[in-house]
């Protein structure tokens, strides 16, 4: 990166991780290296969300719809709606306090310590996962140890990023009912829709920001990490001098990236609706839907590093693994 803009496309990497995946897992078939390197890929995508959600809803409903004939909103009976149920959470709440305290800390508890586990757990095998696609190796121990202090510190960095986040979301969304109960308590409808809209648009802004940093985090600085062995702060430094430096090129890089996931996601559609949603009961089962999946875990992981190349020798992950192995 001395001055000398690299060439650097999102279409290149597709060959090389294809071929990496043939590689890896089929060239032989060895059906036990892939049951561990697809344990170590499950590890790395603990907590990471599954499937599509509820993104239609299912509320649904007929009695006592605040919506008019001609499907507008009758936002006067919406703020009277939201007046009455704030009036009787409040009632609720002030009658309830002394078991709504003590059973919110438990849960909250028990939420932050399977939060933490399940956040340290990911962190190790996000370095498991790279040390076997970079090594073309089906191994546990090995990375699980060489590379605890790398996980440690990425497993700090995404819990800051995670209380840095949850903090904001809380805050807006504390902010945004404050304002909703005063216009709705004060009868302006229009004041609370638009209070509505303003949080659902900061709440996807933030979402996209918290994409991004886990995004470029896993694809580009836990492979920084990997081969300076230094810290996550230190990797993110030197890939934000990157970064800042082509960012046109990483828009283009995510947009591509959304791309491939949309055609992915097809395809197992795809599968699905031809097993009559057999396939879709056998990769919800948690480490065998990884493991079946595995090839494109391997691709995706493949496709960073090779993409990363491209700026430099000194981010050819697999060239200094290589390097490392031919002396033997």
């Amino acid at each position: 990166m001395n001055g000398e803009q690299p060439h650097v496309s999102v279409v290149e990497p597709l060959t090389p991780a294809i071929e990496r995946v043939k590689t890896i897992l089929f060239r032989p078939f060895d059906l036990g290296k892939w049951f561990v390197i697809g344990f170590c890929a499950w590890l790395a995508e603990l907590g990471k969300p599954k499937g599509s959600g509820n993104a239609g809803g299912g509320d649904g409903g007929d009695g006592g719809s605040p919506f008019s004939y001609s499907g507008r909103p009758d936002l006067e009976e919406m703020v009277e709606r939201a007046r009455d149920f704030f009036a009787e959470a409040r009632i609720f709440i002030e009658d309830n306090m002394h078991w709504i305290v003590p059973v919110a800390i438990v849960g909250a508890v028990i939420v932050i310590i399977i939060w933490l586990l399940v956040m340290w757990l990911s962190s190790r095998g996000r370095f498991m996962f790279l040390h076997c696609v970079v090594e073309n190796k089906g191994e546990v121990g090995v990375p699980w140890n060489k590379f605890s202090r790398h996980a440690n510190s990425l497993f700090v960095f995404r819990i800051v990023v995670g209380l840095i986040n949850l903090v904001a979301v809380i805050a807006a969304m504390f902010a945004g009912i404050m304002l909703f109960a005063g216009a709705a308590m004060a009868g302006s409808g229009a004041a609370a829709v638009l209070i509505v809209v303003s949080v659902f648009i900061l709440m996807i802004a933030l979402g996209i920001v918290l994409f991004l940093i886990q995004k470029f985090t896993t694809d580009f600085v836990v492979p920084i990490m990997f081969l300076r062995s230094t810290s996550c702060s230190a990797a993110w430094r030197e890939f934000l001098g990157v970064l800042t430096a082509n960012s046109g090129r990483f828009i283009l890089y995510v947009l591509f990236q959304i791309a491939i996931w949309i055609v992915v996601m097809f395809l197992i559609v795809a599968l699905m609706c031809l097993t009559c949603c057999c396939a879709a009961c056998i990769l919800a089962i948690p480490f065998i839907g990884t493991v079946l999946l595995l090839p494109i875990f391997v691709f995706q992981r493949s496709y960073s590093l090779y993409y990363l190349r491209q700026y430099g020798p000194s981010f050819d992950i697999f060239g200094a693994a290589e390097t490392v192995v031919s002396p033997e």
